[in-house]
């Protein structure tokens, strides 16, 4: 059998994670201490590739699906491949059940559907920044043109007239609603001394806004310090970032 592949979007050299989807699987995989090497796919470059393997496109009445291919994808020991990360964590809860992420506890499928939350107070900060800062050439054309569908404008027009102090007014329900859920069981996770794939979300969440902009990132940890203390209990399962 040969080793577990992760098909991932690369930051400009030196290629490193920096995308959420794909940091969720990857924090997966090393949580549980699977074996696995890393295809960086450039954004132009998943739906040919994932349609050369033979890989069928996304359901696109699924949550949170916005393209027929995209990433994280896998390819399993067995040759056989998955894409879409909540697809992908069932599958790899299935094949390798420990230790568990509790993917049947409510708190898995809130915190999937509340980092969107989250994130989109913040979208008008972050992603004119994703070209600027991250990606490597091939992939900034692709991304400007198909967030200027997404969002109605050019991402340039999208920073100067939404990156505002409103989006930081917008962004704070939904952060301080996620602190509550943290403190529920005393933390550092959100079932206190137990680790679930929601906290794979979250802290992916966080290592995003952290690749993307040190400041934004900064700032959002200041919402409330037990952002912090889950990022700091789960820094050892973001070590392997290529």
């Amino acid at each position: 059998m040969s080793k577990i592949i992760l098909y991932d979007i690369p930051s400009r050299p030196p290629k490193k994670a920096w995308s959420l989807n794909p940091w969720k699987i990857r924090m997966v995989l090393n949580f549980k201490g699977i074996d696995y090497e890393t295809e960086w796919l450039e954004y132009p470059h998943i739906a040919p590739t994932l349609q050369s393997y033979g890989v069928p496109p996304n359901d696109r009445n699924a949550p949170g699906i916005t393209a027929d291919y995209s990433s994280p994808a896998i390819r399993y020991e067995d040759g056989t491949y998955s894409m879409d990360s909540w697809k992908i964590v069932h599958e790899l809860e299935k094949r390798y059940p420990s230790p568990s992420l509790h993917l049947e506890d409510p708190i898995v499928l809130k915190i999937r559907d509340h980092v969107a939350l989250m994130r989109g107070p913040l979208d008008a900060h972050l992603m004119p920044k994703i070209p600027r800062n991250l990606l490597g050439e091939d992939s900034i054309e692709y991304f400007e043109t198909t967030r200027e569908k997404r969002f109605g404008m050019p991402l340039s027009q999208l920073e100067k007239e939404k990156a505002n102090e409103e989006a930081w007014g917008n962004a704070k329900k939904p952060a301080e609603e996620a602190a509550d859920l943290l403190k529920k069981h005393g933390g550092p996770y959100f079932l206190g001394q137990t680790v679930t794939y929601a906290d794979f979300i979250m802290v992916s969440f966080l290592q995003f806004l952290k690749r993307v902009d040190g400041k934004v990132y900064k700032r959002y940890m200041e919402f409330d310090p037990v952002f912090v203390k889950l990022y700091e209990a789960s820094e050892k399962w973001l070590v392997k970032d290529d």
